[in-house]
């Protein structure tokens, strides 16, 4: 097992310092799960490591948006498009939008 040292281990000032963000912001975060960092007495504490991890990993929407941009190019992109919509036993666009 691993020990964390003090220098690793963050208060919520000291997170709030090293995000260049008010502790509000960075304790609002963290209660809402955004932020990894546990709340131990009324006291919040951060893993130094586990927050540059945060930093580092794209959230949902960026990471969706790279998966669509490495199908931009795919050959068979319409071809896979039309069978599901072929397999639904329905258009892709709906001719009839009024009805």
């Amino acid at each position: 097992m691993v020990l964390a040292t003090s220098t690793e281990v963050l208060t919520l000032e000291e997170t709030a310092a090293y995000l260049r963000l008010s502790p509000e912001v960075v304790e609002r975060q963290a209660i809402q799960g955004s932020l990894p960092g546990r709340n131990i007495e009324n006291e919040w504490r951060f893993l130094k490591s586990a927050i540059d991890d945060w930093l580092r990993t794209p959230n949902s929407y960026t990471a969706l948006l790279q998966q669509i941009g490495a199908l931009a190019h795919d050959e068979t992109l319409a071809e896979l498009r039309d069978s599901i919509y072929r397999d639904r036993g329905r258009p892709e666009v709906d001719e009839n939008p009024d009805a």
